[in-house]
């Protein structure tokens, strides 16, 4: 595996799916307990058996990743300290005893520096979040095993919002020190939908500065310096559904790699019948709540607050005649959120410090997906638990997401951001082709429908994306 992308390990833990869900007061999530640490050791196990990896120590392939004094960054899903949908925090964020248990392995490789680092949702309290997830237990028992490991909040800015005011506030970091500036230009998948560049939105964001990063030839993000001066990148996603993306997992964790919020595109305004994507159709009301978000997101904007009031009280009323009220691209036509995605995972792959793109990959990506108490139904910020029991590990993130995708009961044809990820063309996101996906259990190397029948767990999926908004089953 250590060479091989084709290749996905999984492993399942034994515990009862019902433990998986309990409740744990302390971390409203649950209590991953011993058992993480067991089906860590037991997915390197996995590796190391059916892999491929010549060389390698008992249970540690992990070492052959990461040569000594390598710098190593461990990018996990902080996207929230909370879970709006009242759920549980442990199928909304990465679980902190993976974080540990992979940590371990990482430390035994004698790395020269180790950074943890996520940029969360733009009104995230990363305070709030650090204590529930209690993160500077990491950096102590780190320490007391003689290493230094930082916790970063990768954000420019962080944003207080409410109906009445709209404020930005520096994060402590600056533009110049502590990020490099990408323009992929024509690279971009965004070129492709940039001929009305006007029209692409990110929700509670100013449309002017999006417009300054994103037109015609012109595709910029803000990539956070720590990013790009590691060697080894270990991704934490948790697996969870996406009412805008389908689904998120190894590909849409990358994207807080990015720190400048307002860089990234999510949908085009307008329905899809005039030119956008962020609903289908073309309902005049939406048309007129879009305006006044428009008006209200503009954070110097007299009586924005107004206009943020009105939006609320017209959603309210549609919702009162039976209409949704998807203002943000959160359906399954939405073609513009797969395209930002995949342009980090190219700058992620390829990027040099100097903010251009190498003709080859410049670092070393492992991917360990967190599907223990994975996330379903309104994801990826209102999930209700979906206890599949599963860690996956892979070294190539569109491998994974072939393979999560069908765990979850989804055709990952159906889910654009994973079926574009194989598209051919100039850096690509992947070399392999579908077809020559695999998965290696601890019994044997199976196709990835083959997994699915064995340890798949058929989630609920976001209002936008349920299989009759589309008049097919996104299941196979």
């Amino acid at each position: 595996m250590r060479s091989d992308p084709k290749l996905v390990a999984l492993v399942k833990s034994k515990t009862p799916l019902a433990a998986l869900a309990s409740a744990n007061p302390a971390l409203r999530g649950y209590d991953s307990g011993r058992y993480i640490y067991e089906l860590v050791d037991a997915l390197f196990d996995t590796w190391a058996a059916h892999g491929g990896d010549q060389g390698t120590s008992g249970s540690d392939p992990i070492g052959i990743l990461i040569p000594a004094g390598s710098r190593v960054l461990l990018k996990p899903n902080w996207v929230y300290h909370e879970n709006r949908g009242g759920g549980p925090l442990g199928c909304l964020v990465t679980d902190t005893e993976l974080i540990r248990a992979v940590l371990a392995y990482v430390l035994r490789a004698d790395p020269a520096r180790v950074i943890i680092a996520d940029s969360p949702l733009q009104s995230c309290d990363f305070s709030v979040l650090r204590a529930r997830l209690r993160l500077d237990d990491l950096v102590s028992w780190a320490a007391s095993c003689g290493h230094r490991v930082e916790i970063r909040d990768l954000r420019l800015r962080t944003l207080d919002s409410g109906v009445w005011r709209m404020r930005q506030r520096s994060n402590g970091r600056d533009p110049a020190r502590d990020y490099v500036l990408f323009d992929l230009g024509s690279l971009s998948f965004l070129e492709e939908v940039s001929a009305d560049s006007r029209r692409f939105r990110v929700t509670k964001y100013d449309p002017v500065l999006m417009e300054s990063a994103h037109r015609k030839g012109r595709h910029c993000y803000l990539i956070a310096r720590e990013v790009l001066e590691s060697d080894v990148i270990v991704n934490l996603p948790k697996l969870k559904t996406h009412c805008k993306a389908g689904m998120t997992g190894a590909l849409k964790n990358v994207v807080g790699i990015n720190g400048e919020k307002g860089y990234l595109p999510h949908h085009r305004k307008g329905g899809s019948s005039d030119g956008g994507d962020c609903y289908p159709g073309r309902p005049l009301w939406k048309r007129a709540v879009e305006e006044l978000l428009d008006y209200g997101n503009q954070l110097h904007a007299v009586g924005g607050g107004l206009a943020r009031l009105g939006c609320s009280a017209l959603i309210k009323a549609a919702a009162r005649l039976g209409s949704d009220a998807n203002l943000e691209g959160a359906w399954y036509g939405n073609d513009t959120v797969w395209r930002t995605v995949l342009d980090l995972n190219r700058i992620l792959l390829y990027g040099n410090l100097d903010g251009s793109l190498s003709p080859a990959p410049v670092r070393r990506i492992l991917h360990i997906t967190d599907a223990v108490l994975a996330g379903q139904g309104e994801g990826p910020l209102k999930p209700i638990p979906a206890p599949m029991g599963i860690l996956t590990a892979a070294l190539d993130g569109a491998a994974a997401d072939w393979v999560h995708a069908q765990l979850m009961g989804m055709n990952p044809r159906d889910i654009p951001l994973i079926a574009h990820a194989f598209d051919s063309g100039p850096y690509p996101v992947t070399i392999v082709a579908p077809s020559e996906v695999k998965v290696i259990t601890p019994d044997a190397v199976v196709e990835p429908t083959e997994a699915a029948a064995l340890f798949g767990y058929s989630v609920k999926m976001p209002p936008g994306w349920e299989k009759e908004a589309r008049g097919i089953s996104l299941n196979y």
